[in-house]
């Protein structure tokens, strides 16, 4: 079997390629390396299955010929982080709606299997708990660049969904919730590295708002493997899935986790919004997934807790003191 996978160098999608690989499959990867990173996948350029293409998936024609040569496509490229969001809107829009109409309409003109990762910003301001995805969305101004990332999402499923409509275009949208695990950057606002590095440079941790706000942080192993699964899962095919862990915590109590596993005598500071960000800046107030979908489609199951996961970050850690 032969995999393309967009965004292969990221963080996300090199811990695919990896699980792809080891599973048999023949895997091609597009990257612009504009935030994922060659080192993320240079241990796997010597392996004979193993084919990187460094450029943009908005080259149609470029992307077209990697389409046509493969069995299925995982697309993951994308731009990522609430920072990059903010700093680069038009950037954040463009390769999100662009890159993923080019991947569909290459897919459609050769009759590819794909699956779009989505993300849990699409449920905006929601406010019913655990999200679901027959949930109803609830975005923000479109005057405020916070939610342009989720608008872009949901326009993705949108475009996904029609292309099954039309021409039963087999595919599967996955939304993920804070996907975390080792090569994960804190460059682009992802809070578990950015506590880690924080916390082992003795520098002071920052919790942005009140930190009272709730995540659900699930190991990049458990989504890789429930990317596979959902991909060889027939019954999946025109339908969003949630991928994520359903063990919610304060953001407060994720700072003191990771103070106390890395031993640092770190101070936990509060930052308001609006100086990490911008004036204005809306946050979700909680953030925890409806998993039934998923364990009924490929029984689901996070295996790895959130101690668990920050342990083997912290094993395998890129910072040093």
């Amino acid at each position: 079997m032969k995999a393309l996978v967009t965004g292969g160098a990221g963080f996300i999608g090199s811990h695919l390629c990896e699980f792809l690989l080891e599973k048999g499959y023949s895997v091609k990867v597009i990257d612009d390396l504009s935030t994922g990173r060659y080192e993320n996948i240079a241990h796997l350029i010597k392996n004979e299955r193993f084919e990187l293409t460094i450029g943009t998936i908005l080259n149609k024609t470029l992307v077209g010929k990697l389409v046509k040569s493969v069995d299925v496509v995982f697309h993951l490229a994308s731009a990522v982080g609430v920072r990059l969001i903010i700093d680069q809107p038009v950037k954040t829009i463009e390769t999100i709606v662009e890159g993923t109409n080019v991947v569909l309409s290459q897919a459609r003109k050769y009759r590819k299997k794909v699956l779009i990762t989505s993300s849990s910003e699409v449920y905006g301001k929601g406010s019913k708990i655990p999200f679901s995805e027959n949930d109803d969305t609830v975005l923000g101004s479109t005057s405020t660049r916070r939610w342009a990332y989720g608008a872009a999402k949901g326009i993705d499923e949108f475009l996904a969904f029609a292309h099954w409509h039309e021409t039963q275009l087999p595919v599967v949208c996955v939304r993920l919730f804070n996907t975390v695990g080792p090569r994960q950057i804190g460059q682009y606002g992802m809070v578990i590295p950015t506590f880690i590095e924080q916390a082992i440079n003795g520098n002071d941790i920052t919790v942005y708002g009140h930190g009272e706000q709730t995540r659900s942080f699930c190991h990049v192993r458990d989504v890789v493997l429930a990317l596979l699964n959902l991909m060889n899962c027939d019954k999946a095919v025109g339908k969003v899935v949630n991928i994520g862990s359903d063990e919610e915590v304060t953001i407060n109590y994720l700072s003191e986790r990771v103070k106390k596993l890395t031993g640092s005598s770190s101070q936990i500071v509060h930052i308001p919004y609006g100086k990490a960000y911008t004036e204005g800046f809306e946050d979700m107030v909680r953030r925890v997934p409806d998993i039934t979908l998923a364990k009924e489609l490929i029984g689901f199951k996070p295996l790895y807790s959130l101690d668990e996961t920050l342990k083997f970050i912290l094993d395998r850690c890129e910072w040093k003191r």
